[in-house]
């Protein structure tokens, strides 16, 4: 027996030596740094250069920034979520995103066509205004300063003839600026129709362009705002003729009259209202399908269907907006030239008064011109935009445009414009539409 009483483990069951230190590899030259391996796992294979290093096994990969994981029990392989489940950001090739539009993006859009291609919506729009305020002035002027004349030179027994003459010309005369402004504003609203459907899709066309596309049309939209204007004035000639007979009858008449006044007046606002909502996307079917008069007008009432309160409350808090935002720009130089002007006059010279008052009328007049001219271009994109948005939440629009936008971007110009007639469903086709707005996740 040895005295050697060193214990010797069993064959088989040696055991294995501590593990090394983890040794750093320095990085040779444009790879990056390898990170020190954990304890008995060999060190990870330099990545080419400007890849990521593999990681150890059972490791997730780093997600990139704003991206989520898939959710639990997903199959393997299924690609991260973006922002949430099932949701992709909708694409915004130009003014609106190609989705359901909200309150405040159409207010934003709105005022945003006039920054985005001020030549042919402000600056037309501003022109055509100065034009028809320049005709009202001129033809209003003569035709006052005649009448007047006439009725001095007027002796005798003709004073009462020619007084009543001089007043009908001067009344008939307004009608040739009235008339006048109808039509540029139907030409202005038709232009930044085309405008807001072109933007809709990235585009910015000059004033040529847009003309190029409204040639035609523009005919159609006068023909409907004169209609229009012609149906309000017969309504409201009709409640004026029958307070005037009714109050004729004595006592009685007058309270009757009154009763009808009211009555009447009350009336004719909430059919105004009601008609004018229903039938607010004419000129946008007229302008963007070139439908004819009497199918733009049935286009309109079945696209306002089921949606009729949100576009009216729309269309009444824009124009309540730009009333009240050109009140308080105009209304400091109307006190000004109210005010002022007198007073200048009673203890000044009245040199410097005439002077005044020319000046602080030119400014108002300017004021007065820029304020029109866009409330005119709001108000027609925000029927633009509504006539948009009522396509893409009842017909699924937005899935042609992306679809156009898509293709355009990869330069197959196979995909037709969804925007122009010759690939709009036809407006009878109610299964061409139902079939489109099945596809529309915003149904």
């Amino acid at each position: 027996m040895s005295d050697d009483q060193t214990w010797q483990p069993p064959a088989g069951n040696a055991v294995p030596p501590p593990p090394a230190a983890p040794q750093f590899v320095p990085p040779q030259y444009g790879q990056p740094a390898q990170a020190p391996s954990p304890y008995g796992q060999p060190a990870p294979a330099p990545s080419p250069y400007g890849q990521p290093a593999p990681l150890p096994y059972g490791q997730p990969a780093p997600r990139p920034y704003g991206q989520y994981a898939a959710p639990a029990g997903a199959p393997f392989g299924a690609p991260a979520l973006t922002g949430a489940p099932g949701w992709t950001p909708p694409p915004k090739p130009g003014l609106i995103p190609l989705r359901p539009l909200s309150l405040g993006t159409i207010l934003g859009a709105s005022f945003q066509v006039l920054r985005r291609n001020p030549k042919p919506t402000f600056g037309m729009s501003l022109l055509m205004q100065g034009i028809v305020m320049a005709v009202t002035l001129v033809v209003l002027s003569v035709v006052t300063a005649i009448a007047i004349s006439r009725a001095d030179m007027a002796t005798g027994q003709d004073v009462d003839t020619v007084t009543a003459g001089a007043t009908a010309a001067i009344l008939l005369s307004a009608i040739i600026p009235f008339v006048l402004s109808l039509i540029a504003a139907g030409m202005m609203q038709g232009i930044i129709v085309l405008e807001v459907g072109r933007a809709t899709l990235g585009e910015k066309l000059r004033f040529r362009g847009l003309w190029r596309l409204a040639k035609g049309r523009i005919g159609a939209l006068v023909g409907w705002i004169l209609l229009l204007t012609l149906v309000v004035v017969i309504a409201m000639a009709i409640v004026a003729l029958l307070v005037f007979f009714v109050g004729q009858l004595g006592d009685a008449g007058f309270a009757g009259a009154v009763a009808i006044s009211l009555i009447g007046t009350l009336g004719l606002v909430v059919l105004g209202a009601w008609l004018s909502t229903k039938l607010a996307m004419v000129p946008s079917a007229l302008m963007i399908e070139r439908l004819s008069l009497r199918d733009a007008m049935a286009r309109s009432w079945s696209l306002t269907n089921g949606y009729f309160w949100r576009t009216l409350g729309i269309l009444l808090l824009v124009n309540v907006i730009l009333s009240v935002a050109g009140q308080i720009v105009s209304a400091p130089l109307s006190i000004v030239f109210s005010l002022a002007i007198p007073l200048l006059t009673i203890g000044g010279d009245p040199t410097t008064a005439i002077i005044a008052a020319v000046v602080t009328y030119v400014l108002l007049i300017a004021v007065t011109l820029v304020i029109t001219a866009i409330t005119l271009v709001v108000s027609a994109a925000t029927t633009g935009l509504l006539y948009l948005d009522l396509r893409i939440r009842k017909e699924g629009l937005d899935l042609e445009l992306t679809r156009f936008v898509e293709a355009r971007q990869a330069g197959d110009d196979r995909v037709p414009d969804p925007l122009l007639p010759a690939s709009r469903p036809d407006v009878g086709s109610q299964a061409a539409r139902s079939a489109a707005a099945a596809q529309s996740p915003w149904a």
